[in-house]
């Protein structure tokens, strides 16, 4: 469970939390939006389900294989995923994929960020000035 005030000064936890829901709903059979909205609803960032599937499922293509989340320590892709995010690490340095999977993944990587900014301060009770 994610408590608000976590979800706001916590995004990296947030984005594998929800990997980790992601993965296991995939391998499950199960929803993945309804799953990771479930997740969400706590710190009222709902609106991010179908955000981080998009971006996880691209990532997965770019990777041409399935993505591995941690237990308790973060995997290898857990840190992959939260670096194309921050900035850390180039998409371009980080994978090798075809033009296709690399734009799509490209504005996945905008779009999870504008999100993240955008609902994540807005559960937190901050407002644009």
């Amino acid at each position: 469970m994610i408590r608000p005030e976590d979800a706001a000064r916590d995004t990296a936890g947030l984005l594998i939390h929800a990997a980790r829901c992601w993965r296991c709903a995939r391998d499950n059979g199960e929803p993945v939006q309804r799953a990771l909205h479930r997740m969400l609803a706590p710190c009222k960032c709902e609106m991010l389900a179908p955000v981080f599937d998009s971006y996880l499922t691209l990532c997965e293509a770019a990777l041409g294989r399935r993505i591995t989340v941690g237990d308790i320590a973060r995997s290898p892709d857990e840190h992959l995923l939260l670096g194309l995010l921050d900035g850390s690490m180039r998409r371009r340095a980080c994978l090798d994929c075809a033009q296709g999977a690399a734009s799509a993944l490209d504005c996945a990587i905008c779009s999870t960020r504008i999100m993240l900014a955008m609902t994540v301060g807005h559960s937190s009770g901050r407002t644009r000035q």
